[in-house]
């Protein structure tokens, strides 16, 4: 089984959500995935989390990829122990763990340091793993 990792620590401010839709889209395809809309629906499921994070979060941002032949986990961490909850879209907000459901195979939370730790499977890539 062939195993590929990346950690990165993103700055929690208002940018956070854009670099890490490039950073993970840029290491996703390095890994060998090129369905575009496999790797459009991964950067809005990064989107949410790291959004997410920076709106209800606190403390340090860390992003971690893994992928293991064709299962791909995206996790986010941060300062809050306080679990995501799906509620009603409103103009404020209320729609990313619903795009998150839709766009994954599943997603959990775990303690983490403190705070917490979101983890995402992402659905397979339709063209099969990583090369």
């Amino acid at each position: 089984m062939s195993e590929l990792t990346a950690h990165l620590d993103v700055p929690l401010d208002r940018a956070a959500p854009a670099a890490a839709r490039r950073a993970v889209t840029a290491v996703l395809a390095g890994w060998g995935f090129r369905d575009a809309d496999w790797l459009d629906a991964a950067a809005v499921v990064v989107s949410e989390l790291v959004t997410n994070a920076v709106r209800h979060g606190g403390g340090c941002l860390a992003l971690h990829l893994e992928s293991h032949d064709e299962r791909v986990i995206v996790s986010v961490a941060d300062g809050s122990s306080v679990v995501p909850r799906r509620r009603a879209p409103d103009n404020g907000g209320g729609r990313g763990i619903a795009l998150i459901e839709a766009l994954s195979e599943g997603w959990s939370v775990e303690n983490y340091r403190g705070g917490k730790r979101v983890l995402v499977e992402l659905v397979r890539c339709p063209q099969g793993g990583a090369a």
